[in-house]
């Protein structure tokens, strides 16, 4: 056990020089580390909002949109069931009225043939239908949608669009964003140390859903101005039309939805050198896309993003490869914004802000100043007392718990893991528990000297026997911790991550760093007797 050869002492000394190195650049000012040349470890923990400021958003659902969305992808999936049908269903008189869909089959005697290719497209994955199917007059059949499929719709939509914000915060180089959700149609955004509120609530707040349709250039201009459309087709928004119309009017069904893109990228146009997001589509949306202009070559087609026309180019030839090229008066940074919002997937839910808060360091350098004080006192009393009692096995163990400090440190700065406040009173328990390892130590090596054991034997005795019972009593509170670090959320999981640190570097300095300098002063002093 006393047994420490010398490669082993040079690597536990490296070890003890990288951790203060990776530490220090915490206890830094940022002009310092400005200066810090790269390559040099100048990574820093990163303080959470309750410490270092931050915004705090609250983002709340358009259930209503979602709901219209639905009836819009519902009847889609209709007409293309009834088109695909054997023989093929002819139907008419397609509304969108009361918060469901209703259609007439034309010939009452395929009623049956109707709802049997209805059932694939109602159907969830769990055996249930989403929708209802409802036959009136004979020949209208009605979609009403269900209750619970309502409720699962939303949820999906809710845990979809806090992973997009997840993602979308974290493409911009926002550290340990808190993203929770709050009820059933709400989601939680703080974001600690952020300087640009309204960068971030326009980039959340973005849906970026792409589409892609064909412009209906045989509505009536007048008509479109009035935001009024014909039959089969939408006006939408198009504030950049070169005809001076605020309007454009497309093709409501068989356009391409922005789901089928693999990647984008800002850029610049070649002959005109404007901004520009380069988009990429998978197989299936490259096919479409190729035959979608392949159909339509030499007419106006859409783009379109969060309904609103951004550009209308004319299809002069077919467009095949599945890449294509959006322009729209960017700027380089809305170009960014656009390709990291579409990078990140489409929201599936509009998404708006009902609650705004900024969080001002100052309770944060309070709680901080706290903090310090009450580690810096449990230390030094901790240090005096194990002093106090063990002498020089107090002095080792106190220097292994001034070394753990550093590497909790140095590992959440290499990690760039946040401290919050709860994380700051996780620290501190780590302090006042970090000893306990030593005190179970030294107190066996006592119960090992009453017995009459000489002294190296004592030592040895000391460590294995006591090491057991340490690496025991610590597994359970690591579990324990990496429990709350996966169930919890916000300030409780970053109470968990220090936690976790904290265990793992007080279990290892405590152990392997005292035993190293025991050996030492053993194979130096030869003692005749303990001091313990």
């Amino acid at each position: 056990m006393l047994d420490f050869p010398r490669w082993r002492v040079i690597m536990l000394n490296i070890l003890i020089v990288l951790s203060l190195l990776l530490a220090l650049p915490s206890f830094l000012p940022k002009s310092w580390l400005d200066r810090i040349p790269d390559g040099v470890p100048k990574q820093t923990i990163s303080l959470g909002l309750d410490l270092a400021g931050g915004s705090h958003i609250l983002l709340e659902a358009d259930t209503a949109q979602l709901a219209r969305d639905r009836l819009e992808s519902i009847e889609d999936s209709v007409r293309t069931a009834m088109r695909r049908a054997e023989p093929r269903i002819a139907i008419e008189g397609v509304t969108r009225t009361g918060g469901k869909l209703s259609f007439i089959v034309t010939d009452p005697a395929q009623i049956d043939a109707a709802r049997e290719a209805l059932l694939p497209i109602i159907a969830n994955s769990v055996g249930g239908r989403d929708w209802t199917i409802e036959v009136t007059d004979g020949n209208r059949i009605s979609l009403i949608p269900a209750a619970t499929g309502n409720t699962t719709a939303l949820d999906q939509a809710m845990n979809s669009a806090k992973d997009v914000i997840d993602r979308r915060i974290n493409a911009v180089g926002t550290l340990e964003p808190t993203i929770i959700r709050q009820g059933a149609d709400r989601i939680v955004v703080q974001v600690p140390g952020l300087d640009d509120p309204q960068a971030l609530k326009e980039l959340i707040g973005k849906t970026a859903k792409l589409e892609f349709k064909v412009v209906d250039e045989g509505a009536d201009p007048e008509q479109t101005a009035q935001g009024k459309a014909r039959v089969g087709s939408q006006v939408l928004p198009y504030p950049d039309n070169p005809t001076g119309i605020p309007y454009i009017a497309v093709r409501r069904l068989g356009g391409i939805s922005g789901d089928k893109l693999t990647g984008a990228q800002q850029s610049f146009d070649q002959q005109t050198n404007e901004a520009v997001v380069i988009i990429q589509f998978d197989g299936e949306g490259g096919q479409r896309f190729a035959r979608m202009t392949q159909q339509n070559t030499g007419k106006l087609f859409a783009i379109i993003l969060d309904g609103q026309v951004i550009s209308a180019p004319r299809i002069n030839e077919p467009i095949l490869g599945g890449t294509s090229q959006i322009s729209g008066s960017f700027t380089v940074e809305s170009a960014s914004q656009l390709a990291i919002a579409l990078n990140s997937g489409a929201l599936p839910v509009n998404l708006k802000v009902v609650e705004e808060r900024s969080v001002g360091p100052d309770l944060g350098a309070d709680s901080i100043r706290s903090g310090m004080i009450a580690a810096l006192v449990g230390t030094a009393a901790v240090l005096m007392w194990m002093i106090l009692s063990y002498g020089r096995f107090g002095i080792y163990a106190s220097y292994a718990l001034v070394l753990n400090v550093a590497m909790i440190l140095a590992v959440m700065a290499m990690f760039n893991a946040t401290l919050t406040l709860p994380g700051i009173a996780g620290f501190v328990l780590t302090i006042g528990a970090a000893v306990d390892a030593n005190v179970l130590i030294n107190e066996r090596i006592r119960e090992e000297r009453r017995k009459g054991r000489r002294v190296i034997q004592a030592i040895e005795n000391g460590y294995k026997e006591a090491s057991r019972a340490i690496f025991d009593a610590n597994i359970t509170n690591v579990i324990a911790a990496v429990l709350l670090f996966i169930f919890g959320s916000g300030p409780i999981r970053g109470f968990a991550v220090v936690l976790m640190i904290g265990i793992v570097t007080s279990v290892f300095t405590a152990v392997t760093f005292t035993r190293m300098w025991v050996s030492r002063w053993v194979k130096r002093a030869r003692p005749q007797d303990l001091n313990i």
